[in-house]
């Protein structure tokens, strides 16, 4: 399959020290079959100095494609995710959080079933796969395979990692659905609604992970595990729209 462009979003909230890092990366992944890339931050009410490092970032590298928006309000992750997802242009999206917790490298490996015409949606896996992966938190992992099951059952899916951040969608498919969560129910609320899609293809690939601890800048918390819990059954078992 050929398309031209990949929209990347990138949801931030307090990267000010870390963002330059990150779009290092994305701006140095070079796309297969000349891909070319669309980054698009959304800042999601920061307090740090995330819009300046973002700006000063945007006026070094003119000759990169990066969108730039703003929320006067901390809304979510989820929120910044749905205004980079309904601001995309192209074809294709993926998801790349600021941190460096995930490897734009690897944009390829999930591009790959979808240029070759046998995917609509990708997900990257951590738990797929000889890639490195950090050694962190035990109960995160046996949180994440719990609600990755739970969603399985109500998607019909046998996905091994629902709470990736490396999803990669049909653009106008994920542009259809009715997303409403605001923070990080947004993982499972949009793995039910893209699997309800008549005719959707899925796959999983195998990803890196490089984790951060709480000290680093990690964010989610068990409330958004039960939060999670909730999207799943209000999503899945209950049709919620």
């Amino acid at each position: 399959m050929s398309f031209k462009k990949l929209s990347i979003i990138i949801p931030a909230y307090n990267e000010g020290a870390t963002i330059h890092l990150i779009l290092d990366k994305v701006k140095a992944v070079h796309l297969i079959n000349d891909i070319t890339k669309e980054i698009i931050i959304v800042n999601d009410c920061s307090t740090d100095n995330t819009e300046q490092a973002i700006n000063s970032y945007i006026e070094q590298n003119s000759g990169i494609n990066i969108q730039y928006y703003k929320h006067e309000i901390n809304k979510g992750k989820g929120a910044a995710l749905h205004t980079g997802i309904q601001k995309a242009t192209g074809e294709y999206l993926v998801i790349q959080d600021a941190d460096l917790e995930y490897d734009p490298e690897e944009y390829n490996d999930l591009l790959k079933p979808i240029v070759k015409g046998f995917a609509d949606v990708v997900f990257g896996s951590r738990f797929m796969g000889g890639n490195p992966h950090r050694v962190l938190f035990f109960w995160h992992t046996i949180g994440n395979k719990f609600l990755t099951t739970l969603s399985n059952m109500y998607s019909n899916l046998n996905l091994t990692d629902m709470e990736t951040c490396y999803k990669l969608f049909n653009t106008s498919m994920v542009q259809s659905l009715s997303l409403r969560e605001q923070r990080f129910g947004f993982e499972p609320e949009v793995t039910v609604k893209i699997s309800q899609i008549p005719n959707v293809r899925i796959y999983e690939v195998g990803i890196s992970y490089y984790g951060r601890t709480y000290a680093e800048g990690k964010k989610i918390g068990w409330k958004d595990g039960f939060r999670a819990i909730y999207c799943i059954l209000k999503y899945g078992l209950f049709k919620a729209k």
